[in-house]
């Protein structure tokens, strides 16, 4: 499989690490970033400099790890040409959006994927026949690993755990886009983004951020599970793992020589 990958920061990169080191079982195609400057350690014949001429380089899959305008402004063209993977899903609170991609890329033969993420529990959210009653995803994390770009900040001299949204999935997203790309995920692979509930915490004494993930089905049934990671920037640590899985998955590749259904 030919990856290409639009964003060289923490994930992006690691990623393209880890692909020149799957002894060929996956080829990088091209790298792509908004600012020119993170290409200079590539290849040059793998530097992609205009998005739109993508196609050139024969991908057979796409990650994007940069930015949610991606999806919005090519996702349509990328699943027309070959399979895709946004690490950013918040563009996917786009009803009209998601669907066209949905339409493109089953009228072409393309799968569009929804990375694993931070998310723990999203195997059991799908594999349950009954329906969801209720689910909710709560994010801890320090403020310092929170984007505050698209809402008021927090007071600088804030002391102990402040919640600072509890509503729907759609609404948190919309507020906090860098942030919750995993709240989407769960949204989408449960009750759905108006309907799956998403609490976030601010909390000054916390050192790593902390996922939680309830949820109730209709037949009296219960999970819950609970994530501590160390951060780095608004994204775990565990990220490039979680992404290189969700990658071998698109790939039908194993998992440390194993296959987990």
């Amino acid at each position: 499989m030919r990856v290409g990958l639009i964003g060289c920061g923490f994930i992006g990169a690691g990623i393209a690490n880890r692909i020149a080191s799957s002894n060929g079982a996956l080829e990088l195609a091209f790298v792509h970033n908004r600012t020119a400057d993170k290409l200079s350690n590539y290849d040059p014949d793998l530097r992609l400099l205009n998005i739109d001429s993508f196609q050139s380089f024969s991908p057979d899959l796409i990650i994007e790890a940069s930015h949610p305008n991606i999806t919005r402004d090519h996702g349509a063209a990328i699943l027309a040409t070959c399979d895709y993977m946004p690490v950013s899903t918040t563009a996917l609170l786009d009803d009209r959006l998601r669907e066209r991609l949905f339409d493109v890329a089953k009228q072409n033969g393309n799968r569009l994927f929804l990375p694993a993420g931070a998310l723990i529990g999203g195997h059991e959210l799908i594999k349950r026949r009954a329906p969801w009653k209720h689910v909710r995803i709560t994010f801890r994390k320090n403020p310092s690993n929170i984007d505050f770009d698209n809402t008021t900040p927090l007071e600088p001299n804030t002391d102990g755990p402040v919640t600072i949204f509890d509503g729907c999935v759609r609404d948190v997203a919309a507020r906090f886009p860098r942030n919750v790309n995993t709240m989407v995920t769960c949204a989408l692979l449960s009750t759905g983004l108006d309907d799956c509930q998403a609490v976030l915490v601010a909390d000054p004494d916390l050192e790593c951020a902390v996922a939680e993930l309830e949820a109730w089905d209709s037949e009296g049934g219960y999970f819950k599970t609970e994530k501590r990671q160390p951060v780095v920037g608004v994204s775990g640590t565990e990220m490039i793992d979680s992404v290189w899985y969700s990658l071998m998955r698109a790939a039908g590749l194993s998992v440390h020589g194993l296959q987990y259904g």
